[in-house]
This record gives structure tokens, sequence and C-alpha cells, in this order.
């Protein structure tokens, strides 16, 4: 007979054994982590990209409760995609949210929360190394903090607080972000609220061609030459009119961060893909979404 301390004991441990985003953060892979993975279509992300041990996966957590999911690259200090699940909304952005960092990606042994931006300087030295931090968006106006996963695609509190870590951000011309690239989230949000009936799982990310946020004589952040975007629904309402019915259950879009010839160019995915295979590192095998994202009982 186990006494009542070893009864607590076991308990404890089972609850934990159980709860594999507990030590979650930098993780090895999306798709071998419960809660993580339910942030992409099948759990399985877009294949193909060939940097390997370089990039980071990460399983964005607020308050002990995963958000989304990253793909960061520490050396250029940039996400190259975010993934999250699309949530009902009107659009209202979260005001005077403080930003945020991912205290996993400065060293293994921290938080897998990530935490308010600190404001101690030796603190900030301690980050530079692995990501990207505030200072180094100060004095370029003509960039702003670009979310891949945008707080507008997002309901709750808490979801639309997270989506506030620099791991989240890119640098985007002050333009673009407000002018065609802001018509576009909104185009997609009005869009999967009217029609999607079930899950929508949204990819956002970036290609570069090698432009970096320079500051004190040092490359600091990667600057995107496109953004992309595509969603997955396979749930969605067929009786939809034919001008929105054709771009589901998935479709994706393109911009050139740019002051001028930046329209978002809505594609199939197929399309998008071989756009990207040219501008991203990555194999021949390329895929956005799992059997673009068919079904696999059709």
């Amino acid at each position: 007979m186990r006494s009542t301390w070893q009864q607590s004991w076991y308990a404890v441990l089972s609850m934990f054994l159980w709860v594999p985003w507990a030590w979650c953060g930098v993780v090895e892979d999306f798709d071998h982590v419960e809660h993580c993975k339910d942030y992409i279509y099948m759990g399985i992300p877009p294949r193909g990209y060939l940097a390997g041990s370089n990039l980071k996966k990460i399983c964005q957590i607020l308050e002990d409760n995963p958000r989304f999911v990253t793909l960061y690259d520490p050396r250029r200090h940039m996400p190259l995609y975010s993934a999250y699940t699309f949530k009902r909304s009107d659009g209202e952005k979260s005001m005077d949210q403080p930003w945020m960092y991912e205290p996993q990606l400065a060293s293994s042994k921290s938080s897998s929360n990530m935490e308010v931006y600190p404001q101690s300087a030796q603190m900030h030295m301690r980050l530079m190394d692995s990501q990207a931090v505030l200072e180094d968006f100060t004095d370029v106006p003509q960039y702003v903090r670009c979310q891949l996963n945008p707080d507008q695609h997002q309901l709750e509190p808490l979801d639309k607080a997270a989506t506030y870590t620099l791991s989240n951000v890119v640098p985007q011309i002050r333009e673009f972000n407000t002018g065609p690239w802001a018509q576009h989230e909104d185009r997609i949000r009005r869009r999967l609220n009217n029609y999607c009936r079930g899950n929508a799982y949204v990819i956002t990310g970036v290609t570069s061609a090698g432009n970096m946020i320079r500051r004190d004589n040092q490359d600091r952040v990667g600057i995107p030459e496109y953004m992309w975007t595509a969603y997955c629904c396979p749930d969605y309402d067929h009786n939809a009119p034919y001008l929105e019915r054709y771009h589901f259950p998935v479709f994706g879009a393109y911009g050139l961060n740019n002051r001028v010839n930046n329209a978002v160019v809505e594609v199939p995915i197929k399309t998008l893909e071989t756009f990207l295979k040219g501008r991203l590192d990555v194999d021949k095998n390329y895929q956005i979404f799992y059997n673009d994202c068919v079904p696999d009982d059709m």
C-alpha cells in the first residue's frame, strides 16, 4: 500500500507526465508537442525548410497556455513564419499592450512563458545575441513592427496579448503596413468570419533578400522582401457566393514589402508555393499545408 504522501506525489507526477507542453517554449518539433501542434492543420507544419538546427521552433506560451507557434531565425533575429488558428472577431486591436520577448531563445533554462520586455539595460544585452530587442526598432521610422499573427485575428484578451511578442514581429514598410497589408488582413478576417464554419488555420511568413536593420554598426534584424500568408478552412459554407467560395478551402497571398508596387496578390496555394520556392531556403517538396488542406478521406 502506498502512503498518503506517496499517493499525492504520484498524482502530481502523473499530472506533469500528461501535460507535455509544461516544458515547452523552444521545442524540438511542433508536431511532437500536444496543444502546440493544435495551431497547425493536421498537426503537421510546413515542410521543406533547409536551415535545419539553425532555426528555432517556438511554442508561443503566455500564462502557461500555448497561443500559436513560430519558426524563428536567431541569426537574423526574425520569424520566418507564425502559424495560428483564426478566431472570429470584430477586428479590434489591443491598446497599450506591453511588448514581450522569448526567454528560451536566450537560455534553455529560462521560463517557457513569454515575458514582458525588461527595463534593465543589462538584460537587453543578454537578449541581443538571440533575438530582436525594442532598441532595434527605435531609429527606423520607415518601418513598423508587423505581427505575423495579428491581434485582429484573435478574440480572447490573452490570445491578443500573446501576439505582442518580438519573436512574432518583422519590420514592415509603414506605407505597406497601413495600406495593402492591413486591407488584406481585414479582408481575410471578414471572409473567414462569414464563410468558414470550422477551424481556420493561418500561416503568415516572409522572404528576405538579405537586407538588415543595422544598429551600432551591426546587422540586427532581417527585413522581409515579401510578406506572404495562407489559410486552410476545410469546413466552409458551400452556399457562399462563387467569388468567395472560390477562395476555399485554401488560398494564399503575397505582397512586396515596399512603398510602391506593393499590392497584395491573392493566388491559389500551389501558385504561392511555386513563388516561394524561388525565394526561400526550401527543397522541392516545400508544402505549406499538409496535403494542400485536402482531408485524407476525400
